[in-house]
């Protein structure tokens, strides 16, 4: 596909423009490639700004691994036959043996990563190094392609395309506490841990923020150097305890189709309430990785070189950086005793997460998307937040709306089927429901039988 002269009126026409290269879109990119060739062929074409894919390079820590089998890849939970699937992969660069003989099951991030780049090589629609910069929605075309899409390219020149439907796919940013956000000083987050490590490592002091999976990998890779260096690790989190991600069978039922569908259907104000239970199904901590950590501070102490401080149930509450001392000082509230303490540190890193944010280039079309009262994308069923619910598409933005799928790896391919459907009209890709084996509303059988809310039946003590 030519680039167009900025200055003509005929920008290319496509049917699906994807903006955004995450795994998300990726795998919808992988999904749609064949489609160009079929009966009904449907041109999609996906941008990115960056010159190349590159997943969370800040936190590529060695020998760090997904939470998901190689099986939930690109492509293969949708597709087990396509080219661009993590075996064909192996097979293509001379490891499928290694593969085979190290463990199927789950893969380092930094293959993952490697993975995904080979992939994107071969995608005949995907082009790197176009921003997109604006979307403007043209009322007159609505028959033909209403959505033109300017983008600037890596030297500076602008290219425009017109869509039927758009897929937005530009992923969260990284989250910081809210008395950080307003701060002139320039806080690390873990999405920057990489590039800023070698300086953690030179001060006396490092402390981290925050909990879950990514916290334990930087404070697991800091302690293999603390010791020797002479660094004292401080690791704070305000949640009750450092606890395991669960993966049990059943338990993992809960990022299967058919509970997306029960979320859903939920009450919108008692989805947040739901969500604020399932910490641990999605903000857990590997239980290799939590046991590694232990076998670290245990030799250290056995050493006496234990210089770690690992401390729960304190929730930040204020936060600056003197520099006439060159350190941070924060302000903690103990969740448990209501104590207040102060806590001075050298280095600072915040693993507190990512939020959604409303990507700036939609300014032009904003009056066409639906929002809730927080400001969040109001998705359909489908995962459409235009007003029309078929037209605007959004990767990774309903957690609130669809539950523990949203940001789930695994899921990937399940949603991009999803999509393709609405997008095509066509289900290309055959949709699996109804293999949970647990029931998340009340069953359908003659046992089971609702009750109107308030009857006598809801007033009985409870037995259990």
């Amino acid at each position: 596909m030519p680039g167009n002269d900025p200055r003509s009126n005929d920008a290319e026409v496509l049917d699906v423009i994807g903006i955004g290269l995450g795994p998300f879109n990726l795998s919808l990119a992988c999904l749609m490639a064949p489609l160009a060739d079929a009966a009904s062929p449907c041109r999609a074409l996906f941008l990115d700004g960056h010159a190349e894919f590159n997943w969370h390079p800040g936190m590529m820590i060695e020998e760090t691994t997904l939470q998901n089998p190689c099986l939930a890849d690109l492509v293969s939970l949708a597709d087990p036959t396509s080219a661009y699937s993590y075996l064909n992969y192996c097979k293509h660069s001379g490891e499928i043996y290694s593969h085979y003989i190290n463990g199927p099951h789950f893969i380092t991030r930094e293959a993952f990563n490697r993975y995904c780049q080979w992939a994107a090589k071969r995608l005949p629609n995907v082009r790197f190094g176009h921003e997109v910069v604006a979307i403007s929605h043209q009322p007159h075309a609505v028959d033909t392609a209403p959505y033109r899409v300017h983008a600037r390219r890596a030297d500076g020149t602008r290219v425009e395309f017109l869509a039927r439907k758009l897929v937005i796919g530009v992923g969260a940013q990284p989250s910081l506490p809210a008395c950080c956000e307003d701060s002139a000083h320039g806080y690390l987050h873990t999405s920057r841990y990489l590039e800023h490590k070698a300086q953690l490592l030179d001060k006396r002091s490092v402390t981290i923020v925050g909990s879950g999976q990514s916290a334990a990998e930087v404070c697991h890779d800091l302690l293999k150097e603390a010791a020797r260096r002479g660094t004292t690790v401080n690791w704070i989190t305000r949640s009750p305890y450092f606890f395991q991600m669960e993966t049990t069978r059943l338990t993992l039922e809960m990022f299967s189709p058919d509970y997306t569908d029960y979320f859903y259907g939920l009450p919108e104000d008692r989805k947040a309430a739901v969500l604020a239970r399932q910490d641990s199904l999605y903000k857990g901590i590997n239980a290799r990785l939590m046991d590694d950590i232990y076998h670290q501070l245990e030799r250290a102490r056995q050493r006496q070189s234990f210089q770690a401080h690992l401390v729960t149930q304190s929730e930040l509450r204020h936060c600056r950086f003197d520099a006439a001392a060159d350190q941070h000082v924060l302000e903690f509230h103990r969740t448990d005793t209501g104590e207040v303490f102060e806590h001075h540190t050298d280095g600072l890193i915040f693993a507190t997460g990512y939020r959604q944010r409303v990507p700036r280039f939609l300014g032009g079309i904003e009056h066409r998307l639906r929002f809730d009262r927080q400001g969040r994308y109001q998705p359909t069923r489908d995962y459409a937040v235009d007003v029309t619910g078929g037209e605007v598409f959004v990767q990774n933005g309903g957690l609130h709306s669809h539950g523990l799928s949203n940001p789930e790896l695994g899921l990937a391919c399940y949603r991009n089927s999803c999509l393709i459907r609405a997008l095509t009209g066509v289900e290309h890709y055959p949709i699996e429901t109804g293999f949970a084996l647990q029931s998340f509303g009340v069953p359908r059988s003659p046992l089971f039988r609702p009750l109107a809310s308030g009857s006598h039946a809801t007033q009985d003590i409870a037995c259990a």
